[in-house]
């Protein structure tokens, strides 16, 4: 007597992406019928997905005095960028580059912080000409050199010190971003200082202190850790005479990948406000900066099984999507969920290392999983949404994925597969 079928496995966290009648389904449209009309690897996007986070922020922060800025290098895309445009959702920009994209997608430059370390004089330069709300300062050096670029301008250019508060965030090193030896922001104990030299500086407009201490946190405590700390050097800096209109308190609240618990956008932000509240600074606007947990578990990246292959130790399964495509499992060793277009039974399952074609042995979206599968057959990396297209490359020559759009029963192509042909147009070979 044949095994009944396993049931599919829940997706929890997953809003919007779910198994029905045995089949993985984006709203109202199966995965499979993208891969057949898009090809993969592809990623995949929900727009009631993205909306319904975006709009939880946006519920949470109703009333109050607070400011949402998407932080646009969790997901650059140009239709998802308009989305939240459309829902009055400002931007976090760290590039020039950014900038040009929010512009694009109808975004309005007054809504828009320019973040980022390295600021190119040549990225100030049309961030001043758009009129972007704040530039979030990391250096003195960076101060002198928009003070300059603003004079020649004969524009002046708010800004915002962004501060290392030290505090550990319990997050992967690489994004864990106020440590004291991260090369973000001014250090805590330099901030009177910077902010005494940048009220001298003639072409510049204080109006703002900013705090990033990193991403995917799944609890309050480092938050609230970082915001005393920012109290204290506010009550500092303004005993000194300096007025600081706005406070940007950086990213939002982490996602579920595997089994975390975050906070809800409401818990978190009223958690924040509220110590804000009792410290006597309600009245003060609040900026804050989400990105991972407005997109990140709104999409997946779909990808075929090329070949199953066995060594002594191990069983892997080789997908035509690599780490090209999806860089977190290699760059943080960073764990998504990998299901299966069609579940089966499970009678044939192995425990497999899901690897891409690229040859670096570093190359794989997740091992050690429990898998019944047959060449061909499909598979969905989940909680894609957030550093997954962002990050992708051309490395081994491989053109990158397609994006699509899901909106209940219709898809929309949202960015269409590189080609090799695109790669080579901008390189020229040499003449003998």
């Amino acid at each position: 007597m044949s095994k009944p079928p396993a049931a599919p496995p829940e997706l929890p966290g997953h809003p919007h992406i779910a198994y029905r009648a045995g089949d993985l389904m984006v709203e109202a449209v199966p995965v499979s019928h993208l891969a057949r009309q898009f090809g993969t690897p592809l990623y995949v996007y929900s727009r009631a997905a993205i909306e319904q986070a975006a709009q939880d922020y946006l519920a949470a922060a109703q009333g109050k005095p607070v400011s949402l800025r998407y932080a646009v290098k969790a997901n650059s895309s140009l239709a998802i960028l308009q989305l939240l445009a459309r829902l009055g959702w400002g931007f976090d920009i760290v590039s020039g580059g950014e900038l040009a994209r929010v512009l694009a997608a109808g975004g309005d430059a007054g809504k828009v912080v320019f973040s980022g370390v390295g600021k190119l004089e040549s990225e100030m330069r049309a961030a001043l000409r758009a009129g972007v709300q704040c530039f979030n300062v990391e250096s003195e050096s960076e101060l002198h050199r928009l003070n300059r670029v603003a004079g020649e301008l004969g524009r002046s250019a708010p800004v915002s010190l962004r501060i290392n508060p030290e505090v550990d965030a319990r997050t992967h090193p690489y994004i864990s971003t106020g440590l004291k030896s991260s090369k973000f922001g001014i250090p805590q104990g330099l901030a009177r200082k910077a902010y005494s030299d940048a009220a001298l500086l003639p072409h510049l407009r204080i109006v703002g202190i900013d705090c990033h201490i990193g991403s995917q946190i799944t609890s309050l405590e480092p938050y609230l850790d970082a915001l005393d700390r920012m109290l204290d050097l506010i009550r500092d800096i303004e005993h000194h005479g300096i007025k600081l209109e706005h406070i940007d308190l950086g990213g939002g609240v982490g996602i579920r990948y595997a089994n975390e618990a975050p906070p809800t956008p409401a818990a978190w932000m009223g958690a924040l406000l509220q110590r804000l509240e009792n410290a006597g600074h309600g009245h003060r606007q609040v900026m804050f900066e989400p990105g991972r947990s407005v997109v990140g578990n709104a999409g997946l990246l779909l990808t075929e099984v090329l070949t199953l292959k066995s060594s002594l130790e191990r069983h892997f399964a080789v997908t035509d999507a690599a780490m090209n495509d999806l860089m977190r499992p290699a760059l943080y060793q960073a764990w998504q969920a990998i299901v299966p277009a069609t579940p089966r039974d499970g009678r044939h399952a192995r425990r497999y290392d899901v690897v891409g074609p690229v040859c670096e042995s570093g190359d794989w979206l997740g091992r050690e999983r429990d898998l019944d599968l047959r060449e061909g057959d499909l598979l969905a990396v989940l909680s894609a949404g957030a550093y997954g297209m962002a990050m992708a490359s051309n490395y081994n020559t491989r053109p990158r994925a397609a994006e699509v759009l899901v909106d209940g029963e219709q898809a929309h192509l949202i960015r269409e597969r590189e080609t090799v042909e695109q790669l080579l147009g901008n390189e020229q070979r040499l003449v003998f």
